[in-house]
């Protein structure tokens, strides 16, 4: 089953002369600025990994890890994570054992 979510539409107003020029720099303007606010909201520690990796339509959080690699932002791990990541391995390595 697949969770249905709605988006917020969001307008950025610039001044015609500002946003060519970001046009001639920038490839892809409105992804660009779509990273931008993802990169400092994680860094800010507004949005989690994963509301990054919604925000940026990544399918992994490895995808996430790498993103913010690239652009010198270090994770946000801490004890929780850590044992949230042991409790998936424990759970992995059941079922290996469950299977033979």
């Amino acid at each position: 089953m697949r969770e249905t979510t709605t988006a917020m539409q969001i307008t950025l107003d610039l001044p015609d002369d500002v946003a060519q020029d970001l046009e001639v720099q920038v490839k892809n303007l409105p992804r660009a600025l779509l990273e931008s606010f993802a990169l400092e909201g994680y860094r800010s520690g507004t949005l989690t990994e994963e509301q990054v990796r919604r925000i940026l339509s990544y399918g992994t959080r490895m995808q996430v890890h790498s993103f913010l690699k690239e652009h010198g932002v270090c994770l946000n791990y801490g004890p929780a994570d850590l044992e949230e990541d042991m409790q998936a391995l424990r759970q992995l390595r059941e079922r290996e054992s469950a299977r033979g």
